[in-house]
């Protein structure tokens, strides 16, 4: 639900009338604004700690014979798991690859959203599962059987045919779509390459990310939209659009934390297979909520896909029971002397 309601959300942000066409600007103050959250959540998170170290003991409760009860620990409060935000530069460079990468992926994204309609945007984005396979080939070293490479001729089948079935077909915005499907899974990667730099604490991952993108967007909005901006000084006065602004932030920083904790819970596969599967129910919601023209070509090439990435996953799910109860179990110690 978050998913479907940030791409809507920016969609609007990426579309002329509410903001501005400055989809760079639009992206670096999502980031800006997750900073921020970051840094509040840290203060809740430092004064929770604080409190529930200080915490009194508490006796244990007698029932009616006499006899005592032990009582359940307290639990600890929501805030307690955000980390102190803190820039330590030596971490942050460390990150910056996978800052790089994360500016690359939410650009080419926001660009893919703004100059393609809703319903393709996530055909112009299947090929995510594509990469994914052949890069974890090459960096992870991960071999790629017979089965996986016919899952994948079905996703790209899919694509060619909504292509094709696409009746405002945007070059640009399907050659955006293609390079945020290489750095989305390049990111899926690098994030759990990276994780370990900070302890595998996914809000500080978070925090220094965003904080290099803020660095980073910069001189590309000086020199792609430094004008488009200046002559938009009535729209940034505007409460409606830092308000819509806001809650994309808001929106934003949901994504990245549910993405990080995905990826560290599963797996970078796990993460593009079920952003896969909520793409065919945002694209079939758009045809009704945006009015896009749908075509019998454009239907099945968002339903190839669907069908290509599960059974894909039916695929990796036998590969990997196969490969588990393929490994020998570890041998354990002899405690008592050999003769």
């Amino acid at each position: 639900v978050v998913s479907i309601s940030m791409v809507y959300l920016n969609k609007i942000l990426m579309s002329d009338g509410l903001s501005i066409p400055a989809p760079l600007f639009v992206t670096w103050y999502q980031c800006l604004f997750t900073v921020f959250i970051c840094w509040i959540a840290g203060l809740c998170g430092q004064r929770a700690r604080g409190s529930n170290s200080g915490q009194q003991y508490t006796p244990v409760s007698v029932n009616d014979n006499g006899a005592s009860m032990p009582t359940n620990p307290p639990r600890p409060s929501f805030f307690a798991q955000f980390p102190k935000a803190e820039y330590v530069m030596v971490q942050a460079k460390q990150i910056f690859p996978l800052s790089l990468v994360f500016v690359g992926m939410i650009t080419f994204n926001n660009l893919c959203l703004k100059y393609v309609e809703v319903s393709f945007y996530n055909v112009a984005r299947s090929l995510t599962i594509v990469f994914n396979v052949f890069l974890s080939r090459i960096f992870l070293g991960i071999p790629t059987s017979c089965k996986t490479m016919l899952c994948l001729a079905i996703v790209i089948s899919g694509f060619v045919m909504g292509t094709h079935g696409e009746i405002n077909f945007s070059l640009i915005g399907t050659v955006s779509g293609i390079m945020s499907s290489l750095f989305v899974s390049l990111n899926s990667i690098f994030t759990k390459k990276v994780l370990p730099v900070v302890d595998d604490n996914h809000w500080k991952l978070t925090f220094y990310n965003n904080v290099n993108a803020t660095f980073l967007f910069i001189p590309l909005i000086v020199y792609f939209e430094g004008e488009i901006i200046m002559n938009s000084i009535e729209r940034l006065t505007s409460a409606a659009f830092w308000s819509a602004m806001s809650v994309a932030g808001f929106f934003g920083f949901s994504i990245g934390i549910v993405t990080v904790l995905q990826i560290k819970a599963t797996s970078p596969l796990t993460h593009n297979i079920s952003g896969t599967a909520k793409a065919a129910v945002q694209s079939l919601m758009a045809f009704y909520l945006w009015g896009n023209e749908w075509t019998i070509m454009g239907v099945l090439g968002i339903f190839t896909v669907l069908g290509g990435s599960l059974l894909y996953t039916f695929v990796r799910m036998g590969e990997n029971a196969r490969n588990l109860s393929a490994t020998p179990p570890p041998q354990q110690e002899m405690t008592g002397r050999q003769v």
